[in-house]
């Protein structure tokens, strides 16, 4: 029997196997409304056979965005817009999931696409941060957070929260990874604030934790709550793994059900190994430390890849992000090759594997 294949339960929700899609950001929304572009992304990968569908990095405020093209999710006017495509999610089998985000100093960029540099000034919004350090150079330098920017960012958070549940959302993902706002607070790379949210390990993770806190609280008792991390920043002196797994067992022991295992991001310039399957370790050893359950991701493409690192308890899922851009339908293909049953959408039967 497929181990990937098998069913997972996190509190009161139910996910027919351990594929999931991963968050990944489309640049594609309007003042934070998800559109058309969206239900055909994601309403596809639900229709593809993924358990988990969760929604890109949406950003808790305004000036939370990556850029002007983020998702959002700061207004109560947003819960419609969002609310129409869980429902096709749901309709699917699949489990609807959403990542709460804020950018910090890496915000107020343009899309990729049209070059990644900085909005210009008519555009721009100042951004927040731990400390005035720059992401990189050319880039300009963040505000240092003070008590009322510490506030409203916790507060934006825990309302955003709510507003996801408003919304049908059965899941909830904080963005702790990437190089982002809490990501920020956490490195000693990105923070150097010399009162009680920098300096040692407890200063650093202050603030990440309480807003961790603050949204358990805000986010239903049954339903689970997963937070992203970068495992390490891959440079000396910054966020590793031994972090990491102090950190999940400060997130065990607050509510947070599931470690979503990633890496980099906080720096331009890190030097990251990608292969293969390359942040598994990750995921293997905050679950063997902590017991926590941990989902793996990074470059993993393959059936038997997947199926190897559930089956042999690295992870308790797979995010998997390009494979699916590639392939909407990978987890029907993957459960055919791996001998497992996955029903199909009755539209789609006549096309079944035999």
């Amino acid at each position: 029997m497929s181990q990937l294949f098998s069913p997972l339960t996190l509190r009161g929700v139910h996910f027919r196997h351990r594929v999931f899609v991963s968050p990944m950001c489309q640049y594609s929304a309007t003042g934070g409304y998800p559109d058309s572009w969206h239900l055909v992304h994601l309403g596809s990968r639900a229709v593809g056979g993924a358990a988990l569908v969760m929604f890109e990095a949406t950003a808790v405020s305004p000036e939370g965005r990556i850029s002007p093209g983020d998702l959002g999710l700061w207004d109560d006017a947003h819960i419609g817009a969002y609310r129409t495509i869980v429902d096709f999610i749901k309709a699917q089998g699949a489990v609807p999931g959403i990542q709460l985000a804020h950018a910090g100093r890496k915000g107020s960029m343009q899309t990729p696409w049209a070059g990644g540099h900085p909005l210009p000034p008519e555009l721009a919004w100042t951004t927040v941060a731990p400390d005035n350090t720059a992401f990189a150079p050319g880039i300009p330098p963040p505000k240092p957070m003070d008590d009322n920017d510490l506030r409203t960012v916790r507060t934006a958070f825990t309302s955003a929260a709510q507003r996801a549940q408003e919304a049908g959302f059965e899941v909830l993902e904080i963005h702790m990874a990437h190089g982002y706002l809490l990501h920020q607070f956490l490195s000693p790379r990105s923070n150097h604030r010399k009162d009680s949210y920098g300096g040692d390990f407890a200063g650093r993770a202050r603030f990440p934790l309480e807003i961790t806190e603050m949204v358990r609280v805000a986010w239903p008792e049954h339903l689970p709550l997963f937070v992203r991390i970068s495992a390490t920043d891959w440079v000396d002196g910054g966020w590793d793994l031994d972090q990491s797994v102090q950190l999940a067992r400060n997130l065990g022991d607050r509510g947070v059900d599931l470690i979503d295992c990633s890496s980099g991001g906080l720096l331009p310039d890190a030097p990251i190994p990608a292969g293969p399957g390359y942040q598994v370790p990750f995921a293997q050893t905050i679950r063997a430390r902590t017991g926590i359950p941990t989902g793996a991701i990074g470059l993993i493409t393959e059936p038997v890849q997947a199926e190897q690192i559930v089956a042999t308890g690295q992870a308790d899922a797979v995010f998997l992000a390009r494979a699916l851009l590639r392939d909407p339908y990978w987890p029907l293909r993957a459960a055919h090759t791996l001998r497992a049953e996955l029903p199909w959408p009755v539209q789609y039967e006549r096309a079944k594997f035999r």
